[in-house]
């Protein structure tokens, strides 16, 4: 199940839960949109314009909300020749000059967001759509066998371009373990 689990800055749990609707409300609040869509029937390694075409509808209306022009999709296993680099990277922490848009065809991976004192961990699984806001702190762990499909809506044709904070706080908090 999808999971929330919010701390103080300095790691003191908060609260934990799995319930959608409050997800939505404690996100909410941060200005994080966090949605539930419903699952749709994919082949195993469905490509990506089987992918997009299977959630045309609700990628349209993000389109259309919020201006977005790029969409792509992108997928992680375990066997990516990448997957170790490409965690590392996403384990610091950064912010965006666009909003950090994902949905979660399959599989899962933990976004950690802070906000002001408080750092929001959020477990998103298959049908959890993610909107980081612009300039949000955050980081992202795939794991260290990762397994996940995600589309990504971008305004900047160019994509996941980060700024990196410095700041070491990623590494005070628990990372991404799959059961």
């Amino acid at each position: 199940m999808t999971r929330l689990t919010t701390y103080t800055s300095d790691g003191q749990p908060l609260l934990e839960t799995e319930d959608p609707a409050q997800i939505a409300q404690a996100l909410g609040a941060i200005g994080v949109r966090f949605e539930q869509w419903p699952a749709r029937s994919l082949p195993a390694e469905a490509d990506q314009p089987t992918v997009l075409a299977a959630f045309a509808p609700e990628v349209e209306r993000l389109k259309a909300e919020n201006g977005y022009r790029t969409v792509d999709v992108i997928r992680m296993t375990p066997d990516h020749p990448e997957r170790a680099a490409l965690r590392t990277k996403f384990l610091s922490e950064h912010r965006h000059s666009e909003d950090e848009v994902r949905f979660f065809v399959e599989g899962e991976g933990l976004f950690t967001l802070r906000d002001e004192d408080q750092v929001y961990a959020v477990l998103c699984r298959e049908g959890d759509l993610i909107s980081v806001p612009a300039g949000m702190r955050h980081w992202f762990d795939m794991g260290p066998s990762p397994r996940f499909t995600a589309i990504r809506l971008f305004i900047d044709p160019a994509g996941w371009v980060a700024d990196f904070t410095g700041d070491a706080i990623a590494d005070r908090f628990p990372r991404h373990q799959p059961a």
